[in-house]
Parts: structure tokens; sequence; C-alpha cells
């Protein structure tokens, strides 16, 4: 798909994998609006990338938000693509240091925000992208963000790793479902990168996650993340799978 003039949704856009999406996006051409957090950065992230770029703030895990933010993507015509990045994490064990069970709330909120949150935004644009006039043979484009916790969660990473193995096996699931629609469905499974929330520990640790990739040996960078969501974008023939972005990095047990 030609990613000049097409409309595209690009949630947690805000910051981190989002916000270089966005800007990767908006300066091919496309018409992006930016889904984030009421009380985010969104709208002057919006303004600083120029190009027609907008803001809708929403919580992704709200319907009537996200429809309201894809109801803004729609104004500069059909959407074609939506780059899913919003997601947030929280560590938990399953027993805590004092031998009590680990909190289920907890527990819910992080599975909440980032499984149930990543499926209400596929289904919603899927249905949007369904009603749109087919460009060589397809509608639109759905790319999810998982992680590589989805395979090697490291201890006290319970609830985000088993929400991103969730956004894993929907993938295919999804892309089988939507084949009839002519609309692809794609998942990017991040290593470590070097994004607002990894700047929050300290240099140490820092240096300590980059030592841990085997090639390049360095913190990925946003732009790496937004250069693949472009490609799956333009590649009709990547669909139903979720591609390791992450320098050959397995991640230890902690």
């Amino acid at each position: 798909m030609q990613i000049e003039g097409i409309s595209v949704l690009v949630t947690g856009g805000a910051s981190g994998l989002g916000r270089a999406s966005a800007e990767k996006l908006a300066g091919a051409g496309a018409r992006v609006v930016i889904c984030d957090l009421p009380g985010s950065q969104g709208e002057a992230v919006a303004r600083e990338i120029g190009h027609g770029a907008r803001f809708a703030p929403a919580d992704v895990t709200d319907a009537e938000q996200v429809n309201a933010a894809l109801d803004m993507a729609g104004e500069a015509g059909p959407l074609r693509a939506v780059v899913h990045c919003a997601g947030r994490g929280g560590p938990l064990r399953v027993i805590d240091k004092n031998g009590e069970p680990g909190s289920l709330e907890h527990y819910e909120m992080v599975v909440r925000v980032n499984l149930i949150g990543s499926f209400n935004v596929l289904r919603l644009a899927a249905a949007r992208m369904a009603k749109a006039e087919p460009i060589d043979d397809e509608r639109g484009v759905v790319i999810l963000t998982a992680s590589v916790a989805a395979f090697e969660g490291q201890i006290g990473q319970i609830p985000y790793a088993s929400a991103k193995a969730g956004i894993v096996g929907m993938t295919i699931v999804a892309a089988r479902d939507l084949a009839g629609r002519q609309i692809r469905v794609c998942t990017i499974a991040p290593g470590t990168f070097d994004t607002p929330i990894l700047a929050r520990v300290n240099q140490e640790v820092r240096e300590g996650l980059a030592a841990a990739v085997p090639h390049p040996k360095r913190l990925g960078r946003p732009s790496e993340f937004a250069l693949l969501a472009t490609h799956i974008i333009e590649n009709p023939m990547l669909n139903g799978e979720t591609i390791r972005l992450d320098g050959a990095i397995r991640m230890p047990p902690r």
C-alpha cells in the first residue's frame, strides 16, 4: 500500500515507538492522527510533527473514545492503516516477597490495557476498513505491538508477558479472520528500545541492557521500529506475522 495520502491512526503516538511511527508516516505523506491518553503531550507532539498531524485523546480500552479517534482519522479519507503502540508495564510476581499472592487487580489492569486494548483497537479499526473500497486488492493494515517478553518474559513481568503473548496469538487468527475483507494484520515484537520508559532507569542498567544485545550492541532506536512499521504497510505480502525486532537478543530470567 502506498503511504502518501492515506489516513493512519497511531496509538501511543505521544512518545517513544508511537511518536517515531507518527513522524515517519507523516513525513512520508500520510494523514496521521495521534491517539494517546488525555493529559499526554499528544497535542504538542502533533504540532511538532507537522504535516497536518492531529491529536485525538483516548484510552484504548474505551470504545467510545477510540471511535472518536477513528472518526477524526476518517475525516481525511478512509482509514487505511493503524499502528497500535499504546500499552504499559508494571512489575508483579506470582508470590510477593512476603509470601502473599500477587495482586489480581494489578494483573487485570496490565492485561486490560495491553491485550484487551489491542483487541478493542483492532476490532473497531477493522470494521471501518472493511467499508472502504479496496486499493490494489487491499483495504487496510493493522500493526500491533508485542514484545520479546511474549517469548522470554523475565521474573516480575508476568502480567506484561501474558498480555504480549496474547497479542502474538491474536495475530495469525486476526489475519485469517480478516483475509476475506482484504485487511492485513501483523505484529512487531521489539526488544530493548531507547524509549522514555527506559530513560527512567539509571545509566548502569541501560548500559547492561545494551551490552546484552548481540548485534548491534546497543538499544534499539524508535526510528527503527517506525522503519519496520512503514515497510509492513508498504509490503502487501506481510500478513499474519509477528516480527522480532531485537538485534538477536534472548532475554535471561532476570
